[in-house]
């Protein structure tokens, strides 16, 4: 299960990333660089982070063409999508609660403190967008009102409470990223938002 919702995580932000990158015009070249930042951004920042090297991609090039996959599909079938915005959304999504899981997961392999795999699941499912939008000269969905890196931390608190009941490993993943993906479905239905500071 853990492997699954990695690959599915990886193509879903290759996905988001090359639709970005269309909605944005640039030459198939550009879509593709996107779509691989965005689906290996994080997991990267994250490995060098806690010393893992070479990254994760770098060992396995099985993300590759998994990002591959992910960056045709967007390319074959961007006319399909109803609306742009709502297949972003779709797509950042799921990635988002999936990766979030991959940065908690790493984090307990090597021993370190709750807070901290917290820290680098939020990381881990945030960053690829970051750079993502950076690179689209778009402010990051992270550093907006809307809510995003909150729904990772939330999401850590409940898998962590969860795992107190030892349940089963599969469960356990499945039912964190399905409360991310839920909570940020009806963030955005119900318009949920931190509000913006100001000087004023």
């Amino acid at each position: 299960m853990f492997h699954l919702l990695d690959i599915i995580g990886t193509m879903a932000f290759a996905m988001s990333g090359a639709l970005t990158a269309m909605h944005k015009k640039l030459d198939p070249f550009g879509v593709f660089i996107i779509a691989f930042v965005t689906a290996v951004g994080g997991g990267t920042l994250r490995d060098i982070m806690i010393g893992r090297t070479p990254v994760g991609w770098m060992l396995d090039v099985n993300y590759v063409y998994v990002i591959v996959v992910g960056f045709i599909l967007a390319i074959l079938f961007r006319k399909k999508f109803d609306s742009l915005r709502t297949s972003l959304f779709f797509f950042d999504t799921i990635g988002l609660g999936v990766f979030t899981l991959i940065g908690l997961e790493k984090g307990i392999n090597i021993g370190l403190h709750p807070a901290i795999c917290i820290a680098l699941g939020t990381l881990t499912a945030c960053f690829g967008g970051v750079i993502r939008d950076i690179l689209c000269t778009e402010i990051p969905v992270i550093f907006r009102k809307e809510i995003y890196a909150t729904i990772c931390i939330f999401g850590g608190i409940v898998f962590f409470m969860l795992r107190k009941l030892n349940l089963d490993a599969d469960v356990l993943y499945l039912t964190t990223s399905l409360f991310i993906i839920s909570i940020r479905l009806m963030a955005v239905k119900f318009k949920w938002h931190l509000s913006p500071l100001s000087y004023k």
